[in-house]
């Protein structure tokens, strides 16, 4: 019995720390701290079923797989912090479209034009490069 209770009390903790409750805890420290105590658990429902103690053999073993489980999921993707947060100056939008300060509407939809014929991902080019010169554009075209 002193085993579950153990037990319990790890899972007590490891829950806790893993919703949040302990900020010092982070995602890598989660898993590797919820396969170990997983592998405890395991190895405490087999002596406890040696020992012919079924019942709590039986939710230690349920413990030690639920904690494999929660061992093995992934992080969900979280959105790209540096995209998020930082806007693209006018200076920097106008050297991606090869434009200067004081280009027209016009002068920056013929530079896309021109660059995205290249960069597009059906022509060759590449999805990043794309939306990078999408983005220099609409910058561009919102100041006015």
């Amino acid at each position: 019995m002193p085993l579950v209770a153990l037990a319990a009390l790890a899972i007590l903790i490891l829950v806790w720390a893993g919703r949040g409750g302990g900020q010092a805890l982070k995602r890598r420290e989660w898993r590797i701290g919820a396969g170990a105590f997983s592998v405890a658990a395991l190895a405490g429902a087999a002596l406890l079923a040696v020992r012919d103690a079924w019942i709590p053999a039986a939710a230690l073993g349920v413990v030690a797989v639920w904690l494999a489980l929660a061992a093995r999921r992934n992080a969900p993707a979280a959105a790209r912090p540096e995209a998020a947060s930082r806007r693209m100056s006018l200076a920097e939008a106008g050297s991606i479209l090869g434009v200067g300060p004081d280009a027209t509407p016009a002068e920056v939809r013929a530079a896309h034009k021109r660059l995205i014929r290249r960069a597009h991902p059906d022509t060759g080019g590449t999805s990043g490069l794309a939306a990078q010169l999408n983005a220099a554009r609409d910058r561009l075209l919102e100041r006015d």
